[in-house]
């Protein structure tokens, strides 16, 4: 098994801060990706939450399967979470995560308006793994392009609070891993949907471990993007595929480009609606 670790100073310096401000924060809204809900939970995030009203975001459901998708919300909502699905990429009507914002912090509104607030302000920290789509969340709640959004990892470095027309601010924070991965099945899923920096992996290791699960619970997808039939596929190992569909998309023996190109072609969807963490 190969050993994938990613943890850059930034990181650790944004979990200290983010600790320091948890005092000041209502909810914590913690973004997942859903196609790895389990892998791309951050402990770290879970040990900060403590008793706080907890909401929890699978995001990228568009791209995730859907039937895993409802899986996951029914496991992780329990008491004091709350848990919704979202594509923050394509909706941009965020009232539904208002809402379950507002209704997270009911107790806390309660509160201030007996003491005579009027619209009292929630004060949201919005965490996660690198690249869940954080910073498209805040875009849309703020109403304006206010963070930097890119599709790889620690496109965000700083802890800024920012305001909504929904009486919330909402703090933003970088993309937050933790030290050391104790099951390496998660670096490689982390890896393989782009929350771990390219050159920090093998993307053939990766490529092939993204082959197995494949073929494993989505052989129809795979047999499409393979433009193999499911019989031919079933028939050679993992290695083989690799070297085989980097023929196939003309690529000769350069497999490490051909990697590469599965990864994207993954992340993007374009090998169909996948979730890597099953239950």
């Amino acid at each position: 098994m190969v050993n994938i670790q990613w943890y850059p100073g930034h990181m650790n310096k944004a979990r200290n801060q983010l600790e320091d401000k948890m005092s000041l924060i209502d909810v914590i809204v913690e973004v997942l990706d859903a196609r790895i809900p389990q892998s791309s939970r951050n402990p770290m995030i879970e040990k900060l939450v403590g008793d706080k009203p907890h909401l929890i975001i699978l995001n990228k459901a568009d791209l995730a399967d859907p039937v895993m998708t409802k899986r996951w919300q029914k496991k992780f909502t329990t008491k004091g979470k709350y848990v919704m699905a979202l594509d923050s990429l394509h909706n941009t009507n965020m009232q539904i995560l208002v809402k379950m914002i507002k209704k997270a912090a009911a107790n806390k509104i309660n509160k201030l308006t007996q003491k005579g607030a009027i619209s009292p302000v929630i004060r949201v920290a919005i965490a996660g793994i690198p690249n869940c789509g954080k910073s498209t969340i805040i875009n849309r709640l703020v109403g304006r392009n206010v963070t930097q959004v890119g599709n790889k990892p620690g496109v965000t470095k700083g802890q800024n609070w920012l305001k909504t027309t929904e009486n919330i601010q909402v703090l933003d924070t970088p993309g937050i891993l933790w030290p050391k991965f104790e099951d390496q099945t998660v670096g490689l899923k982390l890896a393989a949907l782009g929350a771990i920096k390219d050159t920090v992996f093998s993307a053939d290791d990766v490529a092939l471990f993204v082959l197995s699960k494949l073929r494993k619970h989505y052989l129809n997808g795979l047999s499409k993007f393979a433009r193999t039939p499911k019989t031919e596929i079933e028939r050679i190992n993992d290695t083989d595929l690799l070297l085989a569909l980097t023929e196939e998309y003309g690529m000769r023996n350069d497999y490490d480009r051909f990697s590469m190109y599965l990864l994207q072609r993954l992340r993007k969807g374009k090998v169909g609606r996948i979730t890597l963490d099953r239950i």
